[in-house]
């Protein structure tokens, strides 16, 4: 049987995940070692619902097997396990491992399902070793076939159940206390609603755009993205996220520094100074929180683009229309592969970065100092 390798993470390293980088701060690690040595790994958790012909919403409930080591018996979610490790993990990786474990607990394949939104993201205990839970709810067609594994679940008792049986389950049955909250507020919750997604598509007058990026440092894929956003927008909020961090391997230079990159990019370009604002956010490490925090930040706005799938579920959940993405040769231009080349004195980072930048970054010794954060933080 093949070992499962979960995606691991030092507990110091967890806050990271609240501000949606996973690949940089997980490490992979067989399954049977990281629950031995109490390891902390990411698993997922789905909650599965329909909507009838008759306009009824109907939730997916799975009723755990007589067998299992941990809560035999217990009505829970729908699906869920352990995140296995991938390079390059992200939100619509972690997506993908929830997808395949509804295919293998109750047989729905994906083209099955309609619609997968995040929904928050928990720090758990589960027998003293931390978990972090990744929560998603997915739609799916009324008429699918739910083929329950035997080994896993009660094959009976694991299926729809109308609001009415969800209700009573609750209240009457073994339910395990995570899943009991999720499916009341789920019974509450104007499904509909909840899986509508609002996008804004042609130009409206007086509309701001709202645009996050860390901009570590700042490449042509942002400038890509900043001046198609300018076609269909009066201005742009410019967020430059994770603002407190400088001077580390992944986020090398201070907010001054980079919002002088953006103002130099719009000078170059005679931008209109009147088109942009520029804010730094600041990480506060609370998913649950952090689209307050940025709205308490940026003030006004009409819509918010980004391409990472962490920020537009986030933004999403709380209402926020989202403009479509505008990604642009992702793997070339990303701040990660630019500082990367730097390391490794490939010339070719040149052609990533607006001249006006590269410039900044050589007046800033940022060629140096990328180098030395690499070498410190890779032999600490």
């Amino acid at each position: 049987m093949k070992k499962e390798i979960l995606a691991c993470i030092d507990d110091k390293n967890i806050k990271y995940l609240h501000t949606g980088q996973v690949s940089k701060y997980i490490f992979p690690m067989e399954r049977q070692q990281a629950h031995e040595k109490k390891i902390s790994h990411l698993i997922i958790r789905f909650f599965i619902l329909t909507i009838n012909s008759d306009k009824e919403v109907l939730y997916l409930v799975q009723k755990r097997g007589k067998n299992k080591k941990s809560y035999p018996g217990y009505f829970t979610d729908s699906a869920s396990g352990h995140v296995v490790f991938k390079k390059d993990l992200n939100l619509a990786g972690i997506k993908q491992n929830a997808l395949r474990e509804l295919e293998e607990e109750f047989g729905i394949t994906q083209t099955s399902v309609k619609n997968v939104i995040f929904h928050e993201m928990n720090v758990e205990k589960d027998n003293q070793t931390t978990e972090i839970a990744y929560i998603f709810f997915g739609l799916v067609d009324p008429d699918v076939k739910l083929i329950p594994d035997p080994k896993e679940l009660d094959v009976k008792q694991s299926k729809f159940y109308k609001k009415a049986s969800l209700e009573k389950i609750i209240s009457e049955s073994k339910t395990i206390d995570y899943s009991k909250l999720i499916w009341s507020e789920l019974l509450t919750t104007d499904i509909v609603a909840l899986f509508k997604t609002k996008t804004i598509k042609s130009k409206q007058k007086n509309s701001i755009a709202l645009f996050i990026g860390r901009f570590q440092p700042l490449h042509h894929g942002h400038v890509h993205v900043i001046k198609t956003i300018l076609k269909t927008h009066d201005k742009i909020k410019i967020g430059i996220g994770s603002s407190q961090l400088s001077r580390t391997k992944n986020d090398p230079f201070t907010s001054k520094e980079r919002r002088q990159f953006i103002e130099a990019m719009f000078k170059k370009r005679n931008i209109n100074p009147k088109k942009y604002e520029i804010v730094e956010i600041p990480d506060i490490y609370d998913a649950k929180k952090w689209v307050e925090h940025v709205v308490s930040i940026v003030n006004k706005f009409n819509v918010i683009y980004s391409n990472s799938d962490w920020v537009r579920d986030l933004f999403l959940k709380n209402g926020y229309s989202l403009g479509r993405k505008l990604e642009i040769f992702k793997k070339k231009y990303n701040g990660t592969n630019v500082r990367k080349l730097i390391r490794k004195n490939d010339k070719n980072w040149t052609k990533l970065v607006p001249k006006e930048v590269v410039n900044l970054i050589k007046d800033y010794k940022g060629i140096e100092r990328i180098k030395e954060l690499y070498n410190t933080e890779e032999n600490s």
